[in-house]
């Protein structure tokens, strides 16, 4: 067995960590305060690669392995959620699903321009009544002839209003039993007539990112943006879920050494009753806690990275991943602020945001609750991993790398 990073894995650390000093770092306080999304972010993003990390050079991509892509999004998230959670849903929960979905034609018309960073990729799951129960999603489409019409509405989508491209999940079956079997996933794009989109303010955390709807009113989709066959579009999101959620994992992971960090610097300057309060017991232990979330997380994120990397299916580690980490990642932030006292409760210091932005990732991408029903059923044997129609590709470096 071997826990360390290679040289390559080493090399995309410290560029990301370099681009987010340089990039995010600067401005983040007054971004998160003001609540403004940085759009210039993205061409940046693009240009140093980021955008398509994990996807072949032929696509357009990086051509880098899995776990550079929980790198990524866990320095990104060392210096902000908002910035991991343009990697969780670009790369992730879109690229990476049309990626093992998408047919050539399709990879070349969305994939290319997405991993390029050309244009900006969604992922429209969820609804004003479906969330968790996905089945229940009210968006429907419609056959007529080469086309397909769609109509629906999604909430909490991240990026809505700045995507060009929106994996959209509708039902084309609303009959079908068990109702999942119904649905069927569709890249729409923002120059089709009917798609609207607008921003939700008021978050929270994740204040610096941008969260809203998407509204699709009687939108024409050419029957070629269809994704998969017609009735695969739920086994189709639990699979970009499985992308998805490593990201949220690895960015976790991230915020937790953030928040430990943080302490670390504040525990060896403040002092009371004449020493460092790093000496008093109860802060040790605090700190102590986190150390070890750190160290348990890493294990649990780069392990379903490895897995991915075999092209092996990973949902029941990638879903502990996720469960665990988010949770270190909230406690942690708490266990800072309490560290930093009545400075803590104030944005003068960082702490406060890493609370706020800690709380959305025990929600989104399935909440902690699903992924503890998943670990016992895992447990119980009621659930397994059946094999899908497309597996993501474990990954080949000469096939990652060659342009052709």
């Amino acid at each position: 067995m071997d826990f360390t990073f290679t040289a390559e894995h080493e090399q995309v650390r410290r560029a990301v960590r370099e681009f987010a000093a340089r990039e995010i770092l600067p401005y983040i306080k007054e971004n998160d305060r003001k609540q403004t999304f940085d759009r210039s972010l993205l061409p940046k993003m693009a240009a140093a690669g980021l955008l398509g990390i994990s996807v072949p050079v032929r696509y357009g991509g990086a051509g880098f392995d899995y776990i550079s892509l929980g790198i990524v999004a866990e320095e990104l998230e060392y210096a902000d959620t908002s910035a991991r959670v343009i990697i969780s849903v670009h790369n992730a929960l879109n690229s990476l699903g049309v990626f093992q979905w998408g047919t050539e034609e399709q990879k070349q018309m969305f994939l290319v321009p997405q991993a390029r960073g050309e244009k900006i990729a969604a992922f429209c799951l969820t609804e004003p009544g479906a969330g968790t129960d996905v089945a229940a999603l009210r968006s429907v489409a419609r056959r007529d002839g080469s086309d397909y019409i769609i109509s629906g509405e999604k909430t909490w989508i991240s990026l809505a209003d700045v995507a060009d491209h929106f994996l959209w999940f509708a039902k084309t079956d609303p009959h079908a039993d068990p109702p999942h079997k119904g649905i069927t996933a569709f890249m729409i794009t923002r120059d089709m007539k009917g798609v609207t989109t607008g921003t939700i303010h008021g978050k929270l955390g994740v204040r610096a990112g941008n969260t809203g709807w998407v509204h699709c009113d009687e939108v024409r989709v050419p029957a070629s943006h269809r994704i998969g066959f017609e009735g695969e579009g739920f086994k189709i999101a639990m699979s970009c879920l499985d992308n998805g959620r490593y990201t949220v994992a690895a960015g976790a992971l991230g915020l937790t050494r953030a928040a430990l960090d943080a302490s670390l610097a504040y525990a060896r300057s403040r002092k009371t009753f004449g020493v460092e309060i790093g000496q008093h017991q109860l802060v040790k232990r605090m700190i102590s806690l986190m150390v070890q979330r750190v160290e348990i997380g890493r294990l649990l994120v780069y392990r379903a990275g490895w897995m991915k990397n075999m092209g092996m299916r990973n949902t029941r580690e990638t879903a502990l991943a996720k469960w665990y980490c988010t949770d270190a990642s909230f406690e942690s932030a708490s266990d800072a602020i309490q560290i930093h006292g009545a400075y803590g409760y104030s944005d003068e210091y960082d702490v406060e945001r890493f609370l706020r932005n800690s709380k959305g990732a025990v929600i989104y991408e399935g909440t902690r609750e699903l992924q503890q029903l998943l670990q016992a059923d895992y447990a119980l044997g009621y659930r397994e991993d059946k094999p899908l129609r497309c597996e993501l590709p474990a990954y080949d470096p000469v096939y990652w790398q060659s342009e052709a």
